[in-house]
């Protein structure tokens, strides 16, 4: 025979059969649910709950054999406990509603950024190809062009040339653009599936946040209705996993190959002790920089750099197009770029926001991850060791590129600059606070025979 319990396990309540009260309850308390019920079969007063079957009790339905063995309890003590339970989920169900609604506006926000981002590369991809024209016509030019003048021949030949590059360059070009293109909406439809299920799951939580916030304000009946189901849905929205959409990076559609005319324009350039941070120990040759944990006595110098761990490099560049490159393979952050070389700068203070181009390398475990400036965005992540980082300037243009060297690929470029005057190359460590670091960079010298280059559309690529 069962009996009366003096509390109820709450591992009941979560694994509470869907509710059979109707069957058993007057028409008046399913009207109104007045404290006194009667039992519809004994037309007795209801006073037990049976949380087995989720049912309400008289006397004599308890003493049957239907109930033996049941948990059963007071009507109000049931009531209290299940109030109590699902004032606790109620709040949990809030918590979980805010986030959700935090993580849609994400997957909004983060639509709008890849629309951007995706434009941001498609330009990328679009200005990258023709300086790769523009290199390659300069490198058939460079080594046929006085032949040509006086061969009708030759000048065929060089001019058919052209055509045939242009044609591979434009047919690469519009792989590359296809790639993106297919990225993007491939990551717009995953962003969309994941913004229609939140949107769903938020549904789904505030339905259930108003039909719990009924029962914790009603009357004690009120509350036990249906009260095993309740628990089942809500334990079983706050069971759903809430994550934002994976999507694939946009860099991962790489601009591949480097014109061979990068090592023609190849510069020796060599870094400025003038204006090094004294935490920055050069070469004697001064094409290479490690840093220390102690400043150096240095002369005082108004281009010296002293917030940050920064040289300037001696060259300055005011026309025509040049190219360099430095071993980033010691060093876990840099900075690569141009500086607006500026008589009125003293220490780090700029004299406009955009007076810096730089590409910055962070390495974290075995992942490289790049940003550019200006504005500051995060571009490349790459899952591999850096070794040369190439930098190509066309001042005419307004153009930068940086590459990776080893992989003979592009990482990412800035086109129509405005330069308000001459450029000089920038290099940059992070100064080390309060540990040992050797970070070290070195600028490549340009191969002896720079010029010996062959001249075909497939090779210039290469």
């Amino acid at each position: 025979m069962s009996s009366v319990q003096g509390g109820i396990p709450r591992q009941k309540f979560h694994l509470g059969t869907p509710a059979r009260m109707s069957r058993r309850l007057s028409s008046q308390l399913q009207q109104k649910f007045p404290e006194d019920v009667y039992c519809e079969k004994h037309l007795e007063l209801v006073q037990l709950f049976c949380v087995d079957d989720q049912i309400l009790l008289c006397g004599q339905c308890f003493h049957s054999q239907e109930h033996e063995n049941h948990l059963v309890c007071g009507v109000q003590e049931a009531a209290g406990i299940y109030r109590k339970l699902f004032q606790e989920i109620l709040n949990t169900l809030k918590e979980k509603l805010e986030v959700a609604k935090s993580i849609l506006a994400d997957e909004q926000e983060r639509m709008v950024v890849i629309q951007g981002e995706e434009q941001d590369f498609k330009e990328m991809i679009e200005s990258e190809y023709r300086i790769r024209f523009q290199l390659m016509v300069e490198e058939m030019n460079f080594r046929s062009l006085q032949d040509c003048v006086f061969n009708p021949k030759l000048r065929e030949d060089h001019l058919n040339q052209v055509l045939a590059f242009a044609t591979e360059l434009k047919g690469q070009s519009q792989e590359t653009l296809q790639r993106l293109n297919d990225l993007g909406k491939e990551n717009m439809n995953k962003l969309k599936e994941s913004e229609g299920r939140l949107s769903g799951h938020i549904c789904s939580l505030q339905k259930m946040t108003v039909e719990l916030e009924k029962k914790c304000g009603k009357y004690t009946l009120m509350v036990l209705q249906n009260a095993g189901s309740s628990l089942k849905r809500s334990e079983s929205l706050l069971l759903q996993c809430l994550e934002q959409a994976q999507i694939t990076d946009l860099s991962l559609c790489q601009v591949t190959g480097m014109s061979r005319m990068l090592k023609v324009l190849q510069r020796a350039v060599t870094l400025d002790p003038k204006t090094a941070n004294p935490c920055l120990v050069l070469s004697e040759d001064l094409r290479s920089m490690h840093l220390r944990n102690v400043q150096q006595d240095v002369p005082r110098s108004p281009g010296r750099f002293v917030f940050s761990a920064t040289v300037l490099g001696v060259e300055s560049f005011t026309s025509g197009r040049h190219y360099w490159e430095v071993d980033v393979e010691k060093a876990t952050k840099w900075q690569l770029g141009v500086s607006e070389d500026s008589a009125s700068r003293h220490g780090d203070l700029p004299t406009a926001s955009g007076n810096k181009v730089l590409l910055m390398g962070s390495l974290m475990g075995t992942n490289y991850t790049f940003w550019a400036f200006p504005p500051l965005k995060r571009v490349s992540l790459r899952g591999e060791q850096m070794h040369k980082v190439g930098v190509f300037l066309d001042c005419e243009s307004g153009h930068i590129s940086f590459y990776d060297v080893a992989n003979r690929s592009l990482i990412y470029n800035f086109s129509s600059l405005t330069f308000q005057g001459a450029l000089r190359p920038i290099f940059s460590l992070c100064i080390p606070s309060g540990v040992t670091n050797s970070d070290s960079l070195s600028i490549c010298l340009p191969p002896v025979s720079s010029c010996d280059v062959t001249v075909s559309p497939q090779s210039s690529l290469a």
